[in-house]
């Protein structure tokens, strides 16, 4: 009991809404330049994120993991917030249905390369590193 953490507001917000919201023991986000983790009573931190592997400590026995997008970090008082993209939890990524997007994404980019289609290089792109970042979270390669 001496060795539990104290627990502090943790919220993985995307633009369709809350993927967690609640109380965590640790947080560990992909920072631009690495992993940061925070617990509670951390300094204040702002810190943009890229896509990886986001964990959410609940307990020392339970942790959620899931593959997020980029976006920005943010932590006050007792309070962590991370703003991403997209966050999947690891539990429920499909890993057919990521390598068929990741193929999709892939020969519809070597069309726009060949010009041979007007699709979005940038969203192509984007697609590309999401379907890789779930296989990448999940354990799987993408080659």
């Amino acid at each position: 009991m001496a060795d539990r953490r104290s627990k502090f507001d943790v919220s993985l917000v995307t633009p369709d809404g809350a993927a967690y919201d609640g109380e965590a023991e640790l947080m560990i986000v992909p920072g631009a330049a690495g992993e940061i983790g925070v617990l509670a009573r951390h300094a204040p931190l702002v810190a943009t994120l890229k896509a990886g592997s986001t964990r959410i400590h609940l307990s020392e026995n339970e942790v959620l993991e899931f593959a997020t997008g980029p976006g920005f970090f943010k932590v006050e008082l007792d309070r962590a917030l991370a703003l991403v993209d997209d966050a999947i939890d690891v539990k429920e990524i499909d890993d057919d249905r990521a390598r068929a997007q990741l193929e999709a994404a892939k020969a519809e980019l070597e069309k726009v390369e060949a010009g041979e289609s007007q699709s979005d290089r940038w969203q192509l792109e984007q697609r590309i590193r999401h379907a890789e970042n779930q296989l990448s979270v999940s354990g799987r390669t993408t080659g």
